[in-house]
């Protein structure tokens, strides 16, 4: 069994994907907006938690600026992929565009 394998473990079997994305596929496009919006969401609480580091660290409830630091590279690096994301499927979707029929 063939499988898309990330570091360490397999993602997502390649069976699984086979049919998503096909004419009347209800469900994968609901599936992929679900995992869209979690992702967004994911990427939201990142940055509210470095947020949260940022104002403790300001107040002086704490005084750990390493964790601090790190909270801050985490949403950056999470918000830069981000919107690599959404770059790439604005690309695909002008690409779609353009197909013609």
């Amino acid at each position: 069994m063939s499988q898309i394998t990330g570091v360490g473990k397999p993602i997502v079997p390649i069976e699984d994907l086979k049919g998503v994305g096909q004419a009347g596929d209800a469900s994968g496009a609901t599936g992929f907006m679900d995992s869209l919006k979690t992702a967004i969401g994911k990427v939201n609480d990142v940055e509210l938690q470095a947020g949260r580091a940022v104002d403790a660290l300001m107040t002086g409830e704490s005084q750990d600026i390493h964790r601090t630091m790190v909270a801050l590279q985490q949403a950056d690096v999470s918000f830069q992929l981000m919107m690599q994301v959404r770059n790439k499927l604005v690309t695909a979707y002008e690409e779609i565009q353009r197909m013609q029929v």
